[in-house]
């Protein structure tokens, strides 16, 4: 039986993802996250996940965290992103990170049925309209230094990241993570080190610069209609 993991967080693009797993595969067995951290945790106790469909824009996440620590923790789990931005930046740097392929949200949902087919086939999936990013894959220069060192902090570095991202100070993290004061101590000097930046703002300055609604701009959500998936 195939298994799928669909992590979204809004109801409708989360059943509308599950319409369209079961139409690429009806016996396919279908798990739901509405977070990275309790998709982490489904990967975590379930065994053979065939497939990760997942959302870019999730709570507590920013730019490619989310993405990352999946990445970093389960490398090797398929994943393909469904997104509602459609910037080629995006895709470039989401692709640089070893994704299975990316799959605008205004997509529908026979498409993007075969797109799941075509990506367990062992395919990386592009619309049509996106394929000259698979032709030039690589993000600008600073923003792949930028992935690279990004991709050095470990899941629970990439956690306070985006707690300090939100304006936590220590205290509130190590509330929130269940460690103590001095452990996140050390965690925010070693994302600062690996970061090459010497303060928390300046952290949060360069996670900004790959942050997907900076790169795409006021791109407005579209709900899922009788046309789309």
């Amino acid at each position: 039986m195939t298994r799928f993991l669909i992590v979204e967080d809004h109801p409708l693009f989360r059943e509308a993802l599950e319409s369209a797993v079961c139409v690429a595969n009806p016996e396919a067995e279908i798990l739901q996250a509405t977070s990275i951290d309790e998709a982490l945790d489904v990967l975590a106790s379930t065994h053979a996940i065939d497939l990760i469909l997942l959302d870019l824009s999730m709570p507590g996440t920013t730019g490619l965290s989310g993405v990352i620590r999946i990445r970093k923790a389960f490398p090797k789990n398929p994943v393909v992103i469904v997104s509602c931005f459609e910037d080629k930046e995006i895709i470039r740097s989401v692709l640089s990170l070893g994704v299975s392929g990316y799959i605008p949200k205004s997509t529908s949902k026979r498409e993007l049925a075969d797109s799941i087919r075509e990506v367990l086939r062992g395919s990386i999936y592009l619309p049509k309209r996106f394929l000259d990013v698979a032709r030039t894959r690589r993000p600008k220069a600073d923003n792949l230094d930028l992935l690279k060192r990004l991709h050095d902090l470990t899941p629970q570095q990439l956690r306070v990241l985006d707690m300090v991202r939100r304006g936590l100070q220590n205290k509130q993290i190590a509330y929130e993570l269940k460690i103590c004061e001095t452990t996140v101590k050390v965690h925010v000097s070693e994302i600062l080190r690996k970061l090459n930046v010497a303060s928390r703002t300046n952290a949060i300055i360069e996670i900004s610069k790959i942050d997907f609604t900076s790169l795409a701009g006021e791109t407005p959500v579209k709900h899922p209609s009788h046309a789309q998936m």
